[in-house]
């Protein structure tokens, strides 16, 4: 019987210890969430989209004079 209850012991020893960490767990979770920079998300204008205008923009860079022409009679044909 001795082996039994030792095998208990050394279970109850885990579960406590695996309580012990969940806690700990818990506890930098809820650190984590206070530390957390706070955003104002009411505000219209969202900081990603600053700057950007809807519609064709325009090209980075400019082609080379062929390749305009090409591109307006593509876009003739259409």
């Amino acid at each position: 019987m001795a082996t039994r209850s030792r095998a208990t012991f050394a279970k109850r020893q885990r579960e406590i210890a695996r309580q012990e960490r969940a806690r700990d767990k818990a506890a930098k979770r809820v650190e984590r969430n206070e530390q957390r920079v706070k955003l104002d998300r009411s505000a219209n204008d969202d900081p990603d989209l600053m700057g950007i205008v809807p519609g064709p923009q325009a090209r980075l860079y400019d082609l080379p004079e062929e390749e305009k022409k090409q591109e307006e009679e593509e876009d003739q044909e259409k």
